[in-house]
């Protein structure tokens, strides 16, 4: 009977500590699951779908349960409404998502006074990370792509004068001013910087004004997808490159998943961006395969999904390192200087200081292979930090 006892009380102590490891970490996730943004949407949510199947047994017997809320778009006050209702009414311990820049914007006060550790998959305007301690962003800044782009486009033969033509909101402004940065500082001068509401869709009398101004070089930036569909085609139509004004921009005008979209679309353009999904690395490889299996044939991942991807990736690191017991300050602390040297894109980090991505940049020109359009990377800009930051230094605290 006592030898029972002693069996009974050990096995309720292994039962007990089981259930006290096998934790539940709640993870909210906003981002666009309706409206014009769907898609993008979508393909983040395929991609934490798929890192959860993957690595679920990384984390055992911790276990994530993602909260999904749908913004509808560039609602600041639709993203703020669900993430006060993801902090107060679901408790959840980490958030991530945010695609838009005034919806992240939105939310830093609530993450500040609640001491929720977020992470951005997306949203590139480089002030945003400055609006919160408990912000971290593994996806982008405009910066990181535009400025040494401009840097490159003044260095081409030929190429002395640009023009700018960005979507008026933050992420352009700052496309814009860091291309024209690093345009002029390699000697070139940009006769124009326009703005077009965020609601166009008819670019053709922007793109006819270009071509009166013959510039050697046009840049763009738009967001991608049926935006960026809508730009290339009037480029194409107009003929601009016919008249010899090249085009250069930022990955979102040929995004990956938009390409069997773009078939008028000329050969030759310039993009600087830090993932392709046509990149011969044997991590995107591996991801690009099991997102077709998963997802179908004829499905392509995006930056977007790889921004969700990374974001499971340190969200999954966070948890290992804590066991599934969340601390705000001791997850911010894993975060600082967090890196995943397999992620789809190559190397990309998470800065001590900044809290914000360090990453490969490549320069990719569109090319046409078995009949289809890919974004071949041609060059690399190894490590790439956010420039904005050296030029606008943080105040002092």
């Amino acid at each position: 009977m006592r030898l029972f006892r002693i069996a009974t009380l050990a096995l309720t102590a292994i039962v007990s500590a089981t259930a006290a490891d096998a934790q539940t970490v709640r993870v909210g996730f906003v981002t666009s699951l309706s409206g014009p943004s769907a898609s993008i949407g979508d393909l983040m949510d395929k991609a934490v779908r798929l890192y959860i199947e993957q690595n679920a047994a990384s984390i055992a017997p911790v276990r994530v349960e993602i909260i999904r809320r749908d913004d509808t778009g560039p609602n600041p006050e639709v993203a703020r409404r669900l993430t006060q209702e993801l902090i107060t009414r679901e408790r959840v311990q980490l958030l991530t998502g945010y695609i838009y820049t005034p919806n992240a914007m939105a939310v830093a006060p609530l993450i500040n006074e609640a001491r929720i550790p977020t992470i951005i998959m997306n949203a590139g305007t480089s002030a945003i990370v400055r609006q919160s301690q408990m912000f971290a962003r593994v996806s982008f800044t405009m910066w990181q792509s535009a400025y040494p782009l401009g840097q490159w486009t003044a260095r081409q033969q030929g190429v002395r004068r640009s023009y700018t033509l960005v979507a008026d909101y933050a992420p352009g402004h700052d496309s814009e001013q860091a291309f024209i940065r690093g345009f002029t500082e390699g000697g070139g001068q940009n006769v124009a910087a326009v703005r077009m509401p965020m609601n166009t869709v008819d670019f053709a009398p922007f793109l006819q004004r270009v071509r009166d101004e013959r510039p050697d070089a046009l840049f763009i930036f738009v967001p991608a997808g049926v935006v960026a569909r809508g730009i290339m085609k009037a480029y194409a139509d107009l003929g601009l490159a016919q008249a010899g004004i090249r085009l250069v921009g930022q990955g979102d005008i040929t995004p990956d998943e938009e390409l069997p979209n773009m078939t008028d679309v000329p050969e030759g353009i310039i993009t600087m961006h830090h993932y392709s999904a046509d990149a011969d690395r044997p991590a995107n490889r591996a991801f690009v395969e099991a997102w077709r299996r998963a997802y179908g044939a004829n499905s392509t991942p995006s930056f977007y999904s790889v921004g969700a991807w990374d974001a499971m990736a340190a969200i999954f690191h966070v948890i290992r390192e804590q066991r599934g017991q969340i601390d705000p300050a001791r997850t911010m602390e894993l975060l600082r200087g967090w890196e995943n040297p397999n992620s789809p894109r190559g190397m990309v980090r998470i800065d001590r200081e900044t809290r914000d991505v360090v990453q490969n940049e490549y320069l990719r020109r569109l090319e046409r292979v078995d009949g289809r359009l890919v974004n071949r990377e041609i060059e690399t800009i190894p490590m790439v930090s956010d420039p904005w930051v050296r030029f606008n230094p943080a105040p002092p605290r």
